[in-house]
């Protein structure tokens, strides 16, 4: 698959706010550590609501496999 960069006509600050509550949520369930920061993950989660990329799309531009971008998006 190729992969390449792109960007998301997005406010930082909804990156801040959503890694911000992804990283209180991790420290509630005591997550032990994760193959994404919570800043990736809500990138990733945005970049799949804003701009519609398939998990398989995804998860080639992460490094990671299909299950995990379906949990992290779940998990945003």
């Amino acid at each position: 698959m190729l992969v390449y960069p792109s960007s998301i006509d997005l406010s930082s600050r909804t990156l801040r706010f959503l890694t911000g509550q992804l990283a209180i949520r991790r420290g509630e369930i005591g997550t032990r550590w994760r193959r994404l920061s919570a800043g990736r993950q809500a990138l990733l989660a945005l970049a799949h609501l804003r701009c519609g990329d398939t998990y398989a799309q995804l998860a080639a531009g992460f490094g990671i496999g299909v299950a995990t971008v379906y949990r992290y998006i779940r998990e945003a």
